[in-house]
């Protein structure tokens, strides 16, 4: 049975789309907001990272408020474009790392 997960868009909490929701920049906003929730986790760190490197100063700040993202998560996305190292491997997380699966939850019981 095929799952389907509904996409979050976070709300940008920015004095401009705040007031007046409407106009470009906040349509902007949102379509950034939009390829963020469609990406995986990795790129969308290197997604954010990489307009933080366009933007410049003080656009980590304006990220933070726009897509929702930590200042941590938005840091190391900048600093894996800028490395000259980008192996790529086929998973996202090391194995074993995330959530136990429920059937371990319900053996531990």
């Amino acid at each position: 049975m095929k799952q389907s997960f509904k996409l979050y868009l976070h709300q940008c909490i920015c004095q401009t789309c705040q007031n007046h929701p409407y106009c470009a920049v906040a349509k902007q906003h949102q379509a950034i907001n939009r390829v963020v929730a469609a990406l995986d986790e990795k790129n969308r760190r290197r997604f954010v990272g990489l307009l933080a490197l366009q933007w410049g100063r003080g656009g980590i700040a304006r990220l933070i408020e726009i897509t929702g993202i930590s200042r941590n998560t938005i840091c190391r996305g900048r600093d894996e474009l800028q490395r000259a190292d980008r192996s790529t491997t086929g998973r996202l997380r090391r194995s074993g790392a995330g959530r136990p699966t429920v059937e371990k939850n319900s053996l531990a019981l």
